[in-house]
C-alpha cells in the first residue's frame, strides 16, 4: 500500500527522510519531494558486470551553480542539453518494511528534461542520487534546492536482509 501524507510526515518525523530544506512544503499527498543540492558532469565511462567484481563507476565534477541577483540566497544551474548526476540535500534511512519509487517531477517533464532512477530498498540509508537527462534544446535552469524528483514509499512485509549494496551509509 502506498503511504499517504499523514504517515509519511510521522515516519519522516522519526528520521526516514533527514536534512530536508523544508517539511510541509516538499509532503504531497503520496509521496515526498527530493531536492536538488549538487549536480554533476560525467568524467569518463563506466563499467557494468554480473557479480560487481568489475563494476566502475565513472568519476564526475561539480557543476557551480551561479547567483543570478546578488540579494538571492541561491544560485543557479544553467544545463545544456546531456546528462548529468543529482545528488540530493536528502538523506533516507528506509527500514526493511518499506521500499521506494521516484518518479521526476511534472513540471520536469515539461521543461523537456527526464530522471531516470533506480529503487529505493528496504535497509538503505544515504543520500540519493540519480540521472538527469536534459533534452529539451535549449536547456534548462534548475535552482538550488530546487524540488526535483518525488518519492513514492510501499509498505512490505519485513525483508530480514535489507540493502547492502556499497552505496547505503
Amino acid at each position: 500500500m502506498v503511504l499517504n501524507r499523514e504517515e509519511l510526515k510521522g515516519l519522516i518525523e522519526d528520521g526516514l527522510v533527514q536534512d530536508y530544506p523544508h517539511l510541509e512544503t516538499q509532503l504531497t499527498p503520496n509521496g515526498f519531494d527530493l531536492t536538488a543540492a549538487e549536480i554533476h558532469r560525467f568524467d569518463g565511462e563506466g563499467k557494468l558486470d554480473f557479480s560487481n567484481d568489475e563494476r566502475e563507476i565513472p568519476g564526475t565534477t561539480p557543476i557551480e551553480p551561479e547567483k543570478k541577483d546578488a540579494e538571492d540566497d541561491y544560485s543557479w544551474w544553467e544545463l545544456e542539453p546531456g546528462v548529468y548526476k543529482i545528488v540530493t540535500n536528502e538523506i533516507v534511512d528506509i527500514p526493511k518494511d518499506l521500499v521506494a519509487f521516484a518518479f521526476p517531477r511534472s513540471s520536469l517533464l515539461r521543461m523537456g528534461a527526464h530522471i531516470q532512477n533506480g529503487v529505493w530498498d528496504g535497509g538503505f540509508r544515504g543520500k540519493s542520487e540519480f540521472l538527469l537527462k536534459v533534452d529539451n534544446p535549449e536547456g534548462i535552469e534548475i535552482k538550488e534546492n530546487a524540488r526535483i524528483n518525488h518519492l513514492v514509499f510501499l509498505r512490505m512485509e519485513e525483508t530480514e536482509e535489507g540493502y547492502s549494496g556499497r552505496y547505503s551509509d
